[in-house]
């Protein structure tokens, strides 16, 4: 072993999941660079690191440096200190700021701003607050110097020894060596396997039960992320030993003390097919333990605690919206439909379908209702006609979405203000996912409509039905052919299976232009029929044919870049990228780099931040990928870069019209969005999207993913790909099940 200390000038490759990243490196005193490979978490551009390890022969890359340990040290030349203080490191200090202190103070820079910080004000350009910004930001840099050798000495990098220290402060050491499963709980960005393998190198056992305890639930939410609202015990088991490698024995035990210590709910699947209680807020019956474990007897389901209380909570609250004793709608249950209609007509020149009439009346008499139906089916007019009536007997109501920009649309539909469902409930920053309106302080309005519904997830359903007072109407309007919620649960699909509300579908297709395919296209996909594939005749539906994943992937960036924008007149910023996979050339992860490279590049203008293997930059478009409560952002929100401050270490991304403000070390809440999932595109619209569908993303080709990719579009749809894998996504309409059971506990209401 050897030891090499240098700069590291630029980062190639990064593997956010292992670490693995290839790094090029000046060494000090030397004018070239040298090739280091290895794990190196948490290395940053400019940093001046010691890197312990060998040199290798790589046979296609050549001579390398190759990693077995990396300590980051302070740099001893001038140049290195203006690298070091200029990486965005210290807040408060930039590379224009830096080049300004180097230049005034040379070697003894990092002397002045560590003993006599004042004299920063010698520097032109360089202010009391902007000295009093790098005085805090240096001192807290020392702070958690201590901490960081020790989270380095335990396998953790330095951005994450840096969120470590900054959610505890001065107990950072003491809370990890206590509890180091605790991080996976409070800390986004560290998941089980990073907290296990901290816990695994200060010496805590394999089977301990805090370590298996902390493993059942990291499965649980695992699976919540995957849209499973409860697992069957069996299933948790395996899985959970599989991943801690102990017996299920030891699983079990863990299961029981989690129950015991109300993190989760154990129920018999037997008992899933009982009534439910009455009272969502009771609290289940205690189980009384018998000598023979309760699980070698029955199958169960195991439960986050909230979500099951989710799951009794919205049954129990469509219980009593169903079975209240005053309607608040009560003049439409003697109402005169044959002369309304009439008059709706006469005012707006439309004339409604059967179904439409009998949606409007649906929703007028009966207190909970679905509306639902594929695009171009009359949704919107039957919800506008619902409007007007409502309006024309003097009854309040509300209009919601899930999204702020399916709220957006609705919005632009129906010439009336929607809000998105949290803020419709009065969201409160700083309290978690609490809201102003509830039971005890429920919304002053006599029917609640909301749309995209099929968006809408377990938890977000029961603070909605908390708010909904007795007597109230609720109708539910989407598209439940499309995929499921992004968050656990399957509701609206559940709640229209359960047969306990009153469901109209709307069938037929009012909105279609001529030579128009997409909502023609979009049905046959839906009732498993091929699509059109006429690039001569069509005017917004195309197939670019290749099944090479390369191609793919080549053709995707030309449409976006200059294909699409020269023929229909968009710019890029109007075409969504929409992949069934994130892995492979045609996945999200290298659509997005190729995307970016070839739409937003390099230039000298635009300030960038790296994040392990991304670069943030200036006119990015960003996507938030977890509920941020404080921020008002939630999983799936759109967004672009407006702004970058690489001094003061922060960015803003404008949502629909809404500028919210990032501190760098909350970058792991935003991916790039060039190209999105498909799940992720839920409840938006484009002018344009384009889809790779290759024989490559077979798993994924799935019926409702690409009904789903297709109906985002309002101008054009480009499918990349071959008819073979349209095929089979059109054949395959196996739906992905969730474990829900909303479905069986509302059939026993």
């Amino acid at each position: 072993m050897i030891e090499l200390t240098g700069v590291i000038e630029r980062i190639t490759y990064h593997n956010e999941e292992s670490g693995y990243t290839v790094a090029q490196l000046t060494p000090e005193g030397k004018n070239y660079t040298v090739t280091v490979v290895g794990n190196m978490l948490g290395v940053h551009v400019g940093e001046s690191v010691r890197v312990t390890g060998q040199w290798v022969l790589h046979p296609q890359y050549g001579r390398q440096f190759k990693a077995e340990s990396v300590r980051t040290v302070l740099p001893a030349t001038v140049e290195g200190i203006r690298k070091y203080l200029g990486s965005g490191l210290i807040k408060g200090i930039g590379p224009i700021t830096a080049e300004r202190i180097v230049r005034h103070f040379g070697l003894e820079t990092l002397d002045v701003i560590e003993e006599d910080p004042e004299r920063l004000l010698e520097v032109p350009g360089v202010g009391p607050k902007r000295v009093a910004m790098i005085q805090r930001a240096w001192e807290e840099q020392r702070q958690i110097k201590e901490v960081m050798l020790f989270l380095q000495a335990n396998g953790v990098s330095t951005s994450l020894a840096v969120k470590i220290y900054k959610t505890y402060g001065d107990s950072a050491i003491a809370v990890v060596r206590n509890d180091p499963y605790r991080l996976a709980r409070d800390i986004h960005g560290i998941g089980f396997i990073t907290a296990d393998k901290i816990a695994r190198n200060l010496g805590i056992a394999p089977d301990d039960p805090g370590r298996a305890a902390a493993g059942v639930a990291y499965v649980l939410s695992q699976k919540a992320d995957e849209g499973h609202v409860y697992v069957p015990r069996q299933e948790l088991v395996a899985e959970a030993a599989r991943l801690l490698e102990i017996d299920e024995v030891r699983v079990n035990q863990a299961i029981e003390a989690l129950a015991l210590d109300e993190q989760v709910h154990v129920e018999s699947l037997q008992d899933l097919r009982t009534p439910v209680q009455a009272d969502p807020d009771a609290r289940p019956p205690q189980v009384v333990r018998e000598s023979e474990p309760i699980w070698a007897s029955e199958e169960q389901a195991v439960y986050l605690t909230p979500f099951y209380y989710g799951e009794i909570g919205v049954v129990g609250r469509l219980k009593r919206l169903i079975e209240a004793s005053v309607d608040r709608l009560s003049p439409f249950l003697s109402f005169d439909w044959t002369a309304a209609f009439e008059a709706i007509q006469r005012q707006t020149g439309l004339a409604l379908a059967p179904a439409q009439r009998q949606a409007v009346q649906t929703a007028l008499t009966q207190r909970v209702a679905v509306l639902t139906g594929g695009p171009g089916t009359g949704k919107t007019t039957t919800v506008q006609t619902v409007i007007r009536m409502l309006e024309a007997v003097g009854r309040s109501y509300v209009l919601a979405s899930p999204t702020g920009r399916a709220a957006k649309r609705l919005t632009e539909a129906t010439g009336r203000e929607a809000k998105t469902v949290h803020r419709l409930l009065g969201f409160k920053p700083g309290e978690g996912m609490s809201f102003q309106h509830d039971e005890e302080n429920p919304l002053d309005v006599d029917m609640v409509i909301v749309d995209e519904a099929s968006m809408l997830d377990l938890l977000l359903t029961n603070h909605l039905l908390k708010a909904i007072p007795p007597g109230a109407h609720l109708l539910l309007v989407g598209d439940v052919d499309q995929l499921p919620s992004v968050g656990a649960g399957n509701v609206l699909r559940d709640i229209i299976a359960s047969d306990v509300v009153a469901v109209v579908r709307l069938e037929t297709i009012f909105r279609q232009e001529e030579g128009s395919y997409i909502i023609v296209n979009a049905h046959r996909i839906n009732q498993g029929q091929m699509p059109i594939l006429d690039n001569r005749k069509a005017r917004d539906f195309f197939l670019f044919r290749t099944d090479d994943p390369e191609r793919a992937a080549e053709l995707v960036v030309e449409l976006v870049q200059t294909r699409i924008p020269r023929r229909f007149g968009l710019s890029p910023s109007d075409i969504q990228v929409l992949s069934p996979m994130h892995r492979g050339e045609a996945g999200v992860g290298n659509l997005n780099l190729l995307l970016q490279e070839a739409i937003n590049p390099p230039s000298e203008r635009k300030p960038e931040r790296r994040v392990g293997g991304r670069v943030f930059r200036l006119g990015d478009r960003v996507m938030q990928v977890r509920n941020n409560y404080d921020k008002e952002v939630y999983n799936g929100d759109l967004g672009h870069i407006v702004a970058m401050d690489l001094e003061d270490q922060t960015l803003v991304v404008d949502f629909d019209g809404r500028r919210v403000m990032y501190d760098f070390l909350e970058l792991d809440e935003l991916v790039h969005a060039y190209a999105i999932s498909v799940h992720k595109a839920q409840g938006s619209e484009f002018p344009a999207v384009v889809v790779p569908v290759l024989t490559q993303h077979y798993v994924m080709l799935q019926r409702n993913l690409l009904y789903t990719a297709v109906t985002r579009a309002r101008q054009l749809v480009v499918l990349v790909g071959t008819p073979r894998a349209i095929a089979i996504a059109v054949r395959n309409d196996r739906v992905a099940q969730r474990y829900s059971a909303l479905a069986e506990r509302l059939r026993n209401l």
